[in-house]
């Protein structure tokens, strides 16, 4: 199974539910865990994986070969991101806007492009206990993340069990990290904000057709407005989480829920068969 874990919202426990579903399946299942967040990874901070290998992803960027160009505009007309202007004797091409499809230089009917390696992050290989463990990490200062969690994705093990810990938000890098999964879980919170991105994760979901349930973290706190809408909308709460001191002091030390409190670990054996049934 492949199962992403996201919200609509940065900060309402991804990552939290990710490493500590993923250490309490451990023993009971084989688990890849893949660390999609790669403007900034943090499970491994929690799982403390021996990394043993490191890899450099490359975006293919195009350079134009000058004396074969005739300047025809057939790149920048193919390219839907504008990283390609032609003007009358010259070609422009804007790295930072390039998704590296690689559509001009199969298009050009002079051959006239062939395309350069430039390094935009890396990916790293770790185990810790059971699990494998691999994260993206995107290069300061560049911008272009899916091409690096398409780059993690690759090494999916579909024979394992395999947990997605995706970037917060619904822009593209979410959709490249939820893309293909069995299920997904979305963690939110009972505020205004955690309901607003809630609703915007939902339709995302939804539009993927990928089967989903609701976490609720804090649950204590704010008000009764997420539980209304989940039950409007007919969403599966699997899951709530009080507001625990104990578990925000452990997590500011890098220990997970499950290591802290053990008691945990049956709840989340029980959320992984609850999250089984959501599977088509």
């Amino acid at each position: 199974m492949i199962l992403s874990i996201a919200s609509g919202k940065g900060g309402t426990g991804k990552t939290t539910i990710a490493v500590n579903l993923a250490q309490s399946l451990d023993g009971h299942t084989s688990v890849q865990f893949l660390d999609c967040d790669v403007e900034e990874p943090n499970a491994h901070l929690f799982l403390k994986p021996h990394v043993f290998q490191s890899k450099p992803v490359f975006l293919p960027i195009p350079e134009i070969v000058e004396e074969k160009c005739n300047y025809c505009g057939k790149c920048a007309d193919v390219c839907a991101y504008n990283a390609i202007a032609v003007l009358k004797d010259t070609v422009l091409v804007f790295p930072e806007l390039c998704h590296g499809c690689g559509g001009c230089s199969l298009l050009c009917p002079e051959q006239a492009i062939k395309e350069k390696g430039q390094r935009i992050g890396v990916i790293e290989f770790g185990v810790t206990d059971k699990i494998q463990f691999i994260h993206g990490k995107l290069d300061i200062g560049q911008a272009m993340s899916p091409p690096i969690i398409r780059a993690v994705k690759n090494h999916m093990n579909l024979s394992q069990m395999i947990i997605i810990d995706a970037p917060p938000g619904t822009s593209c890098p979410v959709i490249e990290s939820v893309k293909g999964s069995d299920v997904s879980l979305l963690v939110t919170e009972p505020t205004p904000f955690g309901l607003n991105d809630l609703r915007l994760a939902v339709d995302t979901l939804r539009e993927l057709k990928i089967p989903f349930g609701v976490i609720i973290n804090r649950s204590d706190i704010g008000d009764q407005q997420v539980q209304d809408f989940c039950q409007k909308e007919n969403i599966p709460v699997l899951m709530t989480i009080p507001m625990d001191r104990n578990i925000a002091v452990a997590y500011s030390k890098g220990l997970t829920i499950v290591e802290t409190q053990p008691v945990y670990k049956k709840k989340f054996l029980e959320l992984f068969k609850e999250v089984k049934k959501l599977k088509k």
